[in-house]
C-alpha cells in the first residue's frame, strides 16, 4: 500500500469549535457569534478576548476622562463654596462680641455647655478648615486630565461633617447653623450627585436592565424617587425648627393641641416639654437637629444614582433603607413613649413620625430588587463586596419605556405608586390603631391600660402602612397578634375607664384582626419574591 493510499486510512483531525466570548463578560460564552445579552456588546473569538478587553478598557478609562470634562462645573461651583466657607467666619461675626438671650442661656444652663465665646471660636476653626478642604478637594476634582473619584467622596464627607458641625460645638448663632446646613448640603450635591457618581463598575453603567427580570417597572425611576423626596424635604424643615429651639435660636415653638406636663405644665407647652425633656437630654447633640440632618441624608440619597441603582449601587440602596426602616422605627419609638413617659404629646414630632412611616412601603420594592440582584450575582459566583460597593450588569429584565418626569400629572402619579396598594382592609386597620392611641381622651382610660392601647394602637399603624407595600404586604399578619392582645388586655390589665372600654378593646381587637387576613389586591409581580406576598 503506498504512502498515499495509507494517508488516507487515518482521520483527519476535525477543525476545532470557536468559542465566542463578551470582552466585558468573559462568563457569556457561546459558540455562535452575536451580542452579549448582559450589556449588547457584540461577542469575539475567546482567544481575541484579552485584547479586546484591554483595548476596552483603554477606551473606557478615556470615556470617563471625557465624560468627566464635559461636567466641571460643579466641581468648580464647590470650590467656590469653599472660599464661602473660609470668609464665613468674618462676614457673618461668629467673633463678633456675643450677647445671649434668655433661651441661649438656658439651653448653656440644662446641657451644661462650654462658654458662648469657646463655641463661637469652634464654629470659625470649623469653617475656615472645612473650606480650606473643600477647595483643595474640588481643585482635585476639577482635573481636566484625571479623574480622581476619591477627592469627590472626599468633600462628599467634608460636607457630611458641615451638616453635624453646628450641632456637635451646640453653636448659639442661628447664622453660623443656617450657613453650614445650607453649605453642607450643597457641597454633597455638587461633589458626588450633579456630576458623574464615582466607584460604579464599567460593567455596570454599560450593562443591561432597567426593569429587574421578572418586574413590570423599575422601582428607582425618578419619579417612583419623587414621593420620598418630598416627605423627607417636609420633614426637614420641621425638624429644622425643633433643632433651633433646642439649640436656644427661637422664642417657642408652634403647638396647637397640648400643654406641657409636669413641673413645665403652664410654662411649656407639648413641644417644647418634649424636646426639652430627659428622654431628648440623653443625646449628646440635639436630637431634633439630628432628625433633620437624617431627613437631609435621605433627600440626598433619594437623587443619587439612576433608574437601574438597583443593581448599579446596591450600597446605596441599603443605605437609604436603613435612613428610612430602622432609624424610622426609632422615631416612632419616641412618639410612642411620649405620652407614657412624659406625659404629653409634639404635634410637630407626630407629623414628622408619620412622614417617616410613609417612606417604608415608598423603598421597599428598590430594597428587594436589590437583594434579588445580590443574590443572582452571588449564585453566578461573582465576588460578593465587589458587586455590593460598584454594581454589576444581570441577565434578563427589559429597558424602562415609562415617560417618566415627562409624563401627564396622573401617569407620573400612577408611576410614582408602582409597587403600592391601599386595600381598604388596610386603611380601617389603621383607623382602629389611631382609636386606640386615643383612648384616654375618647374612653378615660388611665395608668396600664391607656398605656397598652396607646402602645399597641401606634404599632398597628406603623405595620398597617408597611401592608402598602405590595413586598411587604405579608407584614399585617403582626396585626393579627396585636388585634388578639387588645381584647385580651382589659381582662389583664388595670386602668380601664368604664365597661364601654372594655367592649371597646374586645370588639376593635376582633376586627382588627378580621381586617388583617385578607391580602387585598396585588397589581404587580416581583419575580421569585411573589411566593412571600400572600
Amino acid at each position: 500500500m503506498s504512502d498515499e493510499h495509507a494517508g488516507h486510512g487515518h482521520a483527519m483531525p476535525a477543525a476545532q469549535a470557536v468559542e465566542y466570548t463578551c470582552p466585558m463578560h468573559p462568563e457569556v460564552v457561546t459558540r455562535e457569534p452575536g451580542n452579549c445579552p448582559k450589556c449588547g456588546m457584540k461577542l469575539v473569538p475567546r482567544g481575541a478576548a484579552m485584547e479586546q478587553v484591554r483595548e476596552h478598557a483603554g477606551a473606557h478609562a478615556d470615556m470617563m476622562v471625557a465624560d468627566h470634562r464635559k461636567l466641571l462645573w460643579p466641581h468648580y461651583m464647590n470650590l467656590m463654596l469653599g472660599l464661602w466657607l473660609i470668609t464665613s467666619p468674618f462676614t457673618l461675626g461668629y467673633l463678633s462680641e456675643f450677647v445671649p438671650d434668655a433661651n441661649q442661656l438656658r439651653v448653656l444652663g440644662e446641657r451644661g455647655l462650654p462658654s458662648f465665646e469657646w463655641r463661637n471660636l469652634a464654629m470659625t476653626w470649623s469653617d475656615i478648615a472645612s473650606g480650606v478642604l473643600v477647595v483643595i478637594f474640588s481643585a482635585l476634582s476639577a482635573d481636566s486630565y484625571r479623574r480622581f473619584p476619591w477627592a469627590q467622596w472626599a468633600n462628599a464627607f467634608v460636607g457630611f461633617w458641615l451638616l453635624f458641625a453646628p450641632l456637635v460645638f451646640w453653636t448659639p448663632l442661628p447664622e453660623a447653623y443656617a450657613n453650614d446646613t445650607l453649605v453642607g448640603a450643597l457641597v454633597i450635591a455638587f461633589a458626588v450627585l450633579v456630576p458623574m457618581m464615582p466607584g460604579m463598575s464599567m460593567e455596570g453603567m454599560m450593562g443591561k436592565p432597567d426593569i429587574p427580570p421578572g418586574w413590570a417597572y423599575t422601582p428607582a425611576s425618578w419619579v417612583q424617587r419623587m414621593p420620598i423626596a418630598i416627605l423627607a424635604l417636609i420633614g426637614f424643615f420641621i425638624a429644622r425648627v425643633l433643632g433651633a429651639y433646642q439649640l436656644g435660636h427661637l422664642d417657642g415653638v408652634w403647638e396647637p393641641f397640648f400643654a406641657g406636663s409636669g413641673e413645665m405644665q403652664g410654662v411649656m407647652n407639648g413641644t417644647e416639654t418634649i424636646i426639652t425633656s430627659d428622654v431628648s437630654k440623653a443625646w449628646p447633640i440635639p436630637d431634633g437637629a439630628l432628625g433633620a440632618i437624617v431627613y437631609m441624608l435621605e433627600l440626598a440619597m433619594t437623587w443619587m444614582g439612576g433608574k437601574d441603582r438597583w443593581r448599579t449601587m446596591p450600597w446605596m440602596v441599603l443605605g437609604i433603607t436603613v435612613l428610612i426602616v430602622p432609624l424610622g422605627v426609632v422615631s416612632i419609638y419616641f412618639i410612642i413613649i411620649q405620652p407614657i413617659v412624659i406625659g404629653t404629646w409634639c404635634t410637630l414630632c407626630l407629623i414628622a413620625a408619620l412622614l417617616m412611616t410613609i417612606m417604608i412601603p415608598y423603598q421597599l420594592d428598590e430594597f428587594v430588587a436589590m437583594g434579588q440582584f445580590l443574590l443572582w450575582a452571588r449564585r453566578k459566583g461573582k465576588p460578593f463586596w465587589r458587586t455590593f460597593w460598584m454594581g454589576d450588569a444581570m441577565e434578563g429584565g427589559s429597558d424602562d419605556t415609562s415617560k417618566g418626569l415627562l409624563g401627564t400629572p396622573r401617569e407620573m402619579f400612577r408611576e410614582a405608586n408602582r409597587g403600592n396598594s391601599v386595600p381598604w382592609m388596610l386603611l380601617a386597620s389603621v383607623a382602629i390603631g389611631i382609636s386606640f392611641m386615643l383612648t384616654r381622651l375618647t374612653f378615660g382610660n388611665s395608668g396600664d391600660m391607656a398605656n397598652s392601647d396607646h402602645l399597641v394602637g401606634s404599632l398597628v399603624v406603623v405595620f398597617a402602612i408597611m401592608a402598602f407595600s405590595e413586598v411587604a404586604r405579608s407584614v399585617r399578619f403582626i396585626n393579627v397578634l396585636f388585634g388578639a392582645w387588645l381584647m385580651a388586655a382589659p381582662w389583664l390589665l388595670d386602668g380601664a375607664g368604664s365597661a364601654l372600654s372594655t367592649w371597646n378593646g374586645v370588639i376593635g381587637g376582633a376586627l382588627l384582626i378580621a381586617l388583617s387576613l385578607p391580602r387585598g389586591p396585588i397589581k404587580d409581580s416581583y419575580a421569585g419574591w411573589d411566593r412571600y406576598i400572600v
